[in-house]
């Protein structure tokens, strides 16, 4: 058998690019579709300072408590937040690096002074 050609090499890194892209496109769409809602992006926002009870995030967004463990229970369905329990309390924080950068992004577009950005 001949060896390939450049021409079918870069045909077939493409198909495997393409089917590697299909992947992540998937995954990329699960995570788009979780911040697509107000409640859950604002859980999210939360959660990239660091770890907080089903209470804070309440208080801290806005909404009730209840509201809130129901956008957590999707959050974490969907691998976004994993729980810690503390004797009755739960404690949520961030558990996809993936969904950690897309929030800071977000959050440098339309959240972070002028001297925030600059600083890094």
């Amino acid at each position: 058998m001949p060896p390939l050609t450049p021409p079918e090499i870069r045909s077939i890194c493409m198909d495997m690019n393409m089917h590697d892209m299909q992947a992540n496109a998937d995954r990329a769409v699960d995570l788009l579709k979780a911040l697509g809602n107000r409640s859950r992006l604002m859980i999210l926002c939360q959660l990239i300072q660091g770890e907080r009870s089903v209470g804070d995030l309440a208080q801290r967004i806005g909404v009730r408590e209840t509201a809130v463990s129901q956008q957590l229970a999707l959050l974490r369905k969907d691998g976004l937040v994993r729980a810690r329990r503390d004797g009755q309390t739960i404690y949520y924080a961030l558990a996809s690096e993936e969904a950690g950068r897309v929030i800071q992004t977000l959050y440098e577009l339309y959240c972070a002074t002028p001297a925030e950005i600059a600083c890094g």
